[in-house]
């Protein structure tokens, strides 16, 4: 009863934590509501795009209303102007696309829309950042997500029950380890390949944050495996776990592959540790 206990634990904060960090993350749709005609929307839009295609940007609003996206590069460099297409009515929706651009180009944009009572602007303050990125595989993508989930999980379990003195946790360190090694540092880097260009774009070779945040958890697992081998050390695989936990919290795709306009060349942020203190 006290391992089932403990699994469904690990369950709900693995399940916490994967929506957490998709929400949060930069690629995540933006959402808005916003009244027109005295009616209220709820509207999505996107912040990722992947493929050759063009970006589609659908409203869900009413047949009738007029609406025109603005969009332009981003970063802008100085003088540009804004870029305007008209949305069209496709079946219940307005669609404007987005022009494509390559791998970790990115857009902003605004709308605006029509109303009885004149022009409505959504994000003109502040606009919509897309990121475009090449397609990726589903034979690559859906191992790594299935992988990486599964990691997370068995993180979290193997900490649990090493916290509650169960000694399977040993088990499911291995398996952690053997599940983020598959998924993050075989498949994580082929998937970043795809979407832009890039095998490995952490440490030492860029501060992309998602290798690096994989990389930290894989060294921590690393440890806790070799730590755990002769010898019971519960405690390498707890700090391991609470790591783990911690970086995978982090918003998906922060200070992730950005394409300079002027050079070419696809670069990575990094995090400025002066402003978390």
């Amino acid at each position: 009863m006290k391992k089932v206990a403990l699994w469904v634990l690990a369950v709900v904060i693995t399940l916490a934590a994967v929506i957490y960090q998709r929400m949060t993350g930069p690629t995540y749709p933006k959402r808005a509501r916003v009244e027109l005609n005295g009616k209220e929307y709820k509207l999505k839009l996107i912040r990722s795009h992947g493929g050759t295609s063009d970006a589609p940007v659908e409203l869900n609003l009413d047949p009738g209303f007029k609406a025109t996206l603005y969009y332009k590069f981003f970063p802008n460099l100085e003088n540009e102007e804004w870029e305007a297409i008209d949305f069209k009515q496709m079946e219940e929706k307005l669609v404007a696309d987005l022009p494509n651009q390559p791998p970790a180009g990115k857009l902003m944009y605004y709308i605006d829309v029509a109303t009885s009572k004149g022009i409505v602007s959504i994000f003109k303050e502040d606009p919509v950042v897309i990121r475009f990125k090449g397609d990726v595989p589903a034979l690559i993508l859906i191992p790594h997500i299935f992988l990486m989930f599964f990691s997370m999980m068995l993180a979290n379990v193997a900490g649990l029950f090493a916290i509650a003195g169960i000694e399977r946790y040993k088990i499911y360190t291995n398996l952690t380890f053997i599940f983020l090694l598959l998924g993050g540092m075989i498949l994580g880097p082929i998937v970043q390949l795809y979407a832009f260009g890039d095998l490995w774009t952490g440490v030492p070779f860029g501060w992309d944050l998602t290798d690096n945040k994989t990389l930290i958890a894989f060294l921590f697992w690393l440890a806790a495996v070799a730590g755990n081998r002769k010898k019971q050390r519960p405690y390498l695989t707890i700090l391991a776990a609470v790591v783990g936990l911690l970086v995978y919290s982090i918003p998906h795709s922060m200070f992730g592959s950005e394409l300079d306009r002027a050079s070419g060349v696809v670069t990575q942020g990094m995090i400025q540790f002066f402003y978390l203190f």
